[in-house]
């Protein structure tokens, strides 16, 4: 065993014996054979064509796919966070009746899978053949085909969206259930009304909790657009479906999809991190000045 002399009270150096972890290292080799042995066993195989993964990784349905994949997972997504906040504020209301529709909402959204509501948005012409906006008592209005205006890019959006909005409103409100109630009680004192109080004071302050589940919610949603496929949303999963259903090559296709999923949840990580720290550094600062920490929150406009 290797030792390290070190210093006793009288200045005597004494040796010191390391204990090797041998447990770990053969854990560690372990771990790392089985892992070589998968990746060999998939690398090798003679039934996997890595020449057609290189030629589709660039294909143009491809890459038109992610560029769908992307505008669904941001319009979800900020509908989702728009109509959150929405349903959180509802939710905190002191109205009864907002209230119990904001619950009625996370509930009901936060229990149907998702897939079962894009196949609704995507049918929707079954319940309703056309939109109609009219204006009461009169004869003015405007009519639209469900079946055009529905279309799969629509309904995908919708179902994310919606769906979506309902863990955000939880996620909303746990945020501003976390501001400290003597802001509140400030902004009371200061005569400002609810909406005011919340959109100066609260939301603000709870954007620094709110922040980090929304970018883990942002990842998660990259994801989930692969479930559009069910709806013909020409995204990445279903470009690549109708590719291996016209040339038999699912595998790789699969591994090709599954490549441009990694890459974007890998930027998107990055770029979640980066707004944290950024939002962190001027959200909440530590100013010592003789030797006292103060918590400096972000400046509000009056």
């Amino acid at each position: 065993m290797r030792t390290e002399p070190i210093a006793d009270p009288s200045g005597a150096l004494v040796p010191v014996a390391r204990t090797r972890h041998w447990g770990r290292v053969l854990s560690a080799v372990a771990a790392l054979a089985i892992f070589g042995w998968l990746v060999f066993l998939i690398v090798v195989n003679p039934r996997l064509d890595w020449g057609a993964v290189a030629t589709y990784l660039f294909n143009e349905r491809i890459l038109a796919g992610v560029w769908v994949t992307i505008e669904l997972s941001v319009l979800a997504t900020v509908l989702g966070l728009v109509l959150g906040v929405l349903v959180a504020v509802m939710r905190l209301a002191h109205n009864p009746v907002l209230s119990g529709l904001a619950t009625f909402y996370i509930w009901f959204f936060r229990g149907t899978p998702v897939l079962v509501q894009l196949i609704f948005w995507y049918n929707l012409a079954f319940l309703f053949p056309a939109l109609v906006i009219k204006i009461p008592f009169t004869s003015i209005g405007l009519m639209w085909d469900t079946n055009q205006v529905m279309t799969g890019f629509t309904a995908a959006m919708l179902g994310l969206g919606l769906n979506l909005a309902a863990y955000f409103a939880e996620t909303v409100r746990a945020g501003i259930q976390a501001v400290d109630h003597g802001q509140t009680e400030a902004a009371y004192a200061l005569g400002m009304t609810p909406a005011k109080r919340m959109r100066v004071i609260v939301l603000p302050q709870a954007l620094r909790i709110i922040i980090p589940p929304t970018g883990n919610e942002f990842i998660s949603m990259l994801k989930t657009t692969s479930l559009v496929y069910v709806v013909a949303g020409h995204d990445l999963m279903t470009n690549a479906s109708q590719i291996y259903k016209s040339n038999n090559m699912i595998m790789e296709l699969l591994i090709v999809a599954s490549l441009w999923y990694l890459l974007l949840t890998t930027v998107a990580t990055f770029l979640q991190g980066r707004l944290e720290r950024r939002f962190g550094s001027d959200a909440v600062r530590l100013v010592r000045r003789g030797g006292v920490a103060a918590k400096v929150l972000p400046k509000v406009p009056a």
